[in-house]
């Protein structure tokens, strides 16, 4: 084969620039000589011309986007003269490829380049993969042209032998892009070039195979649907026709359901609005989607129980009996439904059941640790009103459209869990139980929570409208009952709308009573046992709920007492053990163990956190309620470490900067103390919260960091019974915090017989149970000098003070 390039005299020529267009060799194409540029390339070239033989002579070079090709095609002008629209213009015809060089001078305004000719000969004769080629491509040519109707060009190609001239030839198609042709012109070997060009041709065919595949069924479809709805239109008539003979009716299926909404006993706009729905659906085809949706839509509204109510249970002591008899504890929630139920009735016996459309309904927030009884709360709740109970679970909900329902034009709408907790319950005035309304999540569908906020405004849930009813539903007469474990997580606003009753947890003593009326007869009955087989003695509850397990609400309580009794059916089973029997405290650890909890003051004095000066007790508030927080402190060797605070255990930057100032502090005030201050100054202080896979945050641990510095620094330990909780400030004054009751329930599960708090949270001791108080010796505080006075045990006489040093 020849080499790509032979030894031709160098050519200039002016550049006539083709816009997204490209001439190959053996083309004729007319262009229009209006453009400033192709008219001063041609008269260049005729004006060169009329100084050498032949034809005026151009250089055709594709330019895309602003840039020229680097392969232009040697081209001959023709003829000049009118196009036919009569504007001017020139025939010029493709004669060869020509690599384009730097650019020189010439005649005119056009731009000159110089170029060489490029060698596009075949060698003869053909190697047959050559001859194959152009027998494939010269089919596909046919095929293509005699789909398109195009005969007089296909003898045309069937006479063209050169293998450059039949590649060239493809620049006739249209259906090549751009960047396609100028592939072809940069394609210097002939037979590269003829490869490409039926490659180019095989995927156009392809394509307009799928093309027409397609297209035919498309049109199948189409004429199989027209067929349809014409064959369905003649069966209508034809049933009309029926219809008519036998006396009949037109329009059964929407006169039943407007028969069924006038005998429905719905409220005035709901009727008004369903009656369109109903003539809507009376001019609507059998086929239409919308039928359907109509369908479904007056189905839901004549489902809801818009007229029904059940009738409340005014017997206010029966219904603090079945309070009481149902849960222990919870005084502060059973006060509450007590009190509505009061009111209530006042508002009944006085005509007062409905004051500008709104009726006398509830929201309350029940706020604890997790397994204090807040979602069965609900049930006992509803029981005692005499309504109807149903709850909705809000955990991981993070779609507005689970509380407001779909729009009706979406496929497969359904209303809202609102709705369809009122529809499940059969009556308007149910107990709905909002479980885990501090679980709900928001992403880019939108915001549950925000949505909440109607449904929970009492001032505004009687208009409250679905999107998928879009009528008006009355939720003034609902009782809401929301739980949440965390107070935090719930928005703002939407606490703002409830009434909020915290369960703090229980003592020991209603975890006794808890497990003996409820846990226990409920564990026996799944363990297959009757109560006068197994008992459990009130020692034994005793030593289950204070020292395995310790936790605000029963949940663990419950499966401590669910294993216990496992382990005696098996044992029976097994021919280990007669019935009856009596589970006492010391059978305990032969059935389940060891205790996991024991109280700090059970402990040897030696194995006591506080055994050693700088470690101080604190108290806290989790999602699970109380909790009892150490704090540990030490000083780095003066010779080792570096001034200043380390602070670990996962701390919060309230927490950080509490520590801080407990620091400042005893530099400060330290030497009031008689505390050697000067050991701050030069060592570095280490202060440590165990639990530190726990993160924690807050400003009630001041008081016992500052405590746990002093004891570092004097070499007086912490007395084991005290815990404490409090915000420290710059001068020592101890602020109130939040969290009291929780914080002494905690103390007092975990043995702590002396708790000191702020002085401004003595109002909070009212919320503490009286048996709780009885065994807790609260001291309240306003100075962090009182505190130390209290928590820090007397100095020993003669004992060297020792300091613990962080490694």
């Amino acid at each position: 084969m020849a080499a790509e390039s032979a030894a031709f005299t160098p050519l200039t020529l002016p550049v006539l620039p083709l816009d997204d267009e490209v001439v190959l060799p053996g083309m004729v194409v007319p262009l229009d000589l209006s453009d400033a540029e192709v008219r001063a390339a041609v008269e260049a070239a005729q004006a060169a011309a009329r100084s050498e033989p032949g034809k005026p002579r151009v250089l055709l070079v594709p330019r895309i986007d602003g840039t020229h090709a680097a392969t232009g095609v040697l081209g001959t002008v023709e003829q000049v003269g009118r196009l036919a629209d009569g504007d001017p213009g020139a025939l010029i015809r493709g004669r060869g490829r020509v690599r384009i060089g730097a650019g020189t001078t010439g005649p005119g305004a056009a731009l000159w380049v110089e170029g060489t000719r490029v060698d596009e000969t075949v060698p003869e004769p053909l190697p047959g993969q050559v001859t194959e080629l152009v027998k494939e491509y010269k089919a596909l040519a046919t095929a293509w042209l005699r789909k398109r109707g195009a005969w007089q060009v296909v003898d045309r190609v069937q006479a063209i032998d050169d293998v450059s001239a039949l590649a060239d030839n493809s620049g006739y198609s249209p259906f090549l892009t751009t960047e396609q042709k100028v592939e072809l012109l940069e394609t210097t070997d002939p037979v590269a070039r003829l490869k490409l060009a039926t490659q180019q041709l095989r995927d156009h065919l392809a394509e307009q195979d799928v093309a027409e595949t397609i297209a035919k069924d498309v049109q199948e479809g189409v004429d199989k649907q027209q067929r349809e709805f014409l064959l369905r239109r003649q069966l209508e008539a034809v049933r009309k026709e029926l219809r008519e003979i036998n006396g009949e009716q037109d329009g059964e299926e929407s006169d039943d359901y407007r028969a069924r909404v006038e005998a429905a006993d719905l409220p005035e706009k709901v009727r008004e609005a369903a009656l369109k729905e109903v003539d809507k659906l009376e001019r609507s085809s059998d086929q239409s989607p919308e039928g359907s949706w109509i369908r479904t839509w007056l189905d839901t509204v004549l489902e809801m129980p818009w007229s029904e109510r059940t009738e409340d249970a005014y017997d206010i002591q029966g219904a603090q009996a079945v309070l009481d008899a149902e849960h222990a504890g919870l005084e502060d929630v059973k006060e509450r439904i007590t009190e509505y139920l009061a009111v209530r009735k006042r508002r009944g016996d006085r005509g007062l059941g409905v004051v500008g459309g709104r009726r006398g309904g509830a929201v309350l927030a029940l706020v604890g640790p997790p397994g204090v009884g807040k979602t069965s709360l609900g049930e006992s709740v509803a029981h005692a009103m005499g309504r109807k109970f149903v709850r909705v679970a809000l955990g991981g909900v993070r779609d507005e459209a689970e509380i407001r329902g779909h729009r009706r034009t979406y496929v497969g709408a359904l209303p809202g869990r609102i709705v369809r907790a009122i529809k499940e319950a059969g009556s308007m005035n149910p107990v709905v139980l909002l479980d885990e309304i501090d679980k709900v999540g928001s992403d880019f569908r939108g915001d549950p929570a925000a949505a909440l906020l109607e449904v929970l405004d009492p001032a505004q849930n009687h208009t409250f409208r679905d999107h998928y009813l879009e009528v008006e539903l009355d939720l003034s007469d609902v009782v809401f009952l929301a739980t949440a474990n965390v107070l935090e997580a719930i928005p703002e606003a939407l606490l703002d709308r409830m009434e909020l009753v915290r369960l703090d947890g229980y003592t020991e003593d209603e975890k006794v009573v808890i497990a003996r009326d409820h846990l226990l007869p409920r564990q026996l009955e799944r363990a297959g046992l009757d109560a006068d087989e197994v008992t459990v003695d009130e020692g034994a509850l005793r030593k289950l709920a204070g020292e395995y397990t310790r936790e605000a609400g029963v949940r663990t309580l419950e499966r401590s007492i669910a294993r216990l009794l496992r382990k005696v059916a098996a044992q029976h089973e097994l021919g280990e053990r007669k019935l009856p029997f009596t589970v006492t405290e010391g059978d305990l650890r032969a059935l389940i163990g060891r205790p996991h909890h024991v109280p700090e003051s059970a402990q040897d004095p030696a194995e006591r956190r506080t055994a050693v000066p700088g470690v101080a007790t604190g108290l806290a508030v989790t999602g699970a309620g109380g909790d009892v927080l150490y704090v540990e402190a030490s000083l780095a060797d003066p010779e080792t470490g570096a001034a200043g605070l380390t602070l670990t255990g996962q701390l919060g930057d309230v927490m950080k900067e509490s520590a801080q100032i407990a620091l400042s502090f005893l530099r400060s005030r330290g030497a009031e103390l008689e505390l050697p201050v000067g050991d701050l100054k030069d060592r570095g202080a280490h202060i440590h919260f165990p639990a530190g896979a726990v993160p924690k945050d807050g400003p009630s641990a001041g008081v016992t960091m500052t405590t746990a510095l002093a004891s570092l620094l004097s070499g007086r330990l912490v007395r084991t019974d005290v815990a404490m909780t409090g915000e420290v400030s710059l001068t020592g004054r101890v602020l109130p915090i939040g969290g009291v009751k929780q914080k002494l329930l905690a103390a007092h599960r975990a043995g702590i017989t002396t708790v000191i708090i702020p002085k401004r949270n003595e109002p909070d001791l009212d919320d503490v149970p009286a048996e709780v108080l009885d065994k807790l010796d609260v001291h309240a505080v306003t100075d962090v000098r009182q505190v130390l006075e209290l928590a820090l045990a007397p100095a020993t006489n003669g004992a060297e003070r020792e300091v613990p040093v962080a490694a």
